[in-house]
């Protein structure tokens, strides 16, 4: 990607409330959008120019995963801290903010900086047509302005620890980021089997940018019914329909 395209990506970010930093906004941009109606993903395109790639790109996400391609996958390094720095209620979600400098991820010779994660329901990502209860996404950004994000998916379970917490602390309406406990370990959330799906995909929020390497774990992690439920009462739907993959090709570890 040329630097042209990485400044535009990164100008992106700034109006993206779901996939910011901690020092940007928590509602970025004039325009509003949501998961329905005059202002759902079918519109993202149109409500402000900066969104179009929403409505005319070809490597949107989330996807449907149906037969991916077997590959010899690069194995990803995760060097994370155990705690968060932040946690806000965007108005689209719930988000945990990581201070720089505390977690890492290395894929294929580079290094991405841990940014943040946050969650929807139902997945946005589908296996087989199917949608999972839940999903996070950890974001994380090379200094190249190109985007990592793994995302996991969620059912329902046992508990985790790291998820009930969030969900027990969680600003139940929308405002600025506030101190995160200290207790919400996110390595917790992730499941024991690393093998995962990979493609070339973009943010799934407006302004859609396709700056996304995507690494979706196949295993999913539990988390207790009760704890989508709590969440639910503040997002009961917050996912993207799936896209179209085009001439993508999703490949999945051997």
């Amino acid at each position: 990607m040329d630097r042209r395209h990485v400044l535009k990506a990164l100008a992106g970010l700034a109006l993206c409330p779901v996939c910011a930093t901690p020092g940007f906004a928590a509602e970025g941009g004039s325009h509003h959008w949501s998961y329905e109606g005059n202002t759902g993903p079918a519109k993202w395109g149109d409500l402000d120019a900066a969104n179009k790639v929403c409505g005319v790109g070809t490597q949107q996400s989330p996807v449907n995963i149906e037969n991916p391609t077997r590959a010899q996958l690069p194995d990803f390094r995760i060097n994370w801290t155990r705690s968060a720095d932040t946690i806000v209620n965007n108005g689209h979600t719930i988000q945990l903010n990581f201070a720089d400098g505390s977690g890492t991820l290395n894929l294929a010779g580079t290094t991405y900086k841990l940014m943040q994660v946050h969650f929807h329901r139902p997945s946005e990502h589908q296996i087989g047509g199917r949608n999972f209860p839940m999903e996070a996404h950890f974001v994380h950004r090379a200094a190249s302005g190109n985007l990592a994000v793994v995302g996991v998916l969620m059912t329902t379970g046992r508990p985790n620890p790291a998820f009930a917490q969030i969900v027990a602390t969680m600003p139940g309406e929308e405002g600025p980021a506030v101190k995160a406990d200290p207790r919400i370990n996110p390595n917790l959330m992730l499941p024991a089997r690393r093998s995962y799906y990979r493609y070339a995909g973009s943010l799934t929020t407006p302004p859609c940018s396709e700056v996304v390497e995507w690494l979706l774990l196949s295993t999913p992690i539990s988390v207790a019914d009760a704890d989508v439920a709590k969440f639910a009462k503040l997002y009961p739907m917050n996912a993207r329909p799936v896209q179209q993959l085009d001439r993508r090709f999703v490949l999945r570890g051997v």
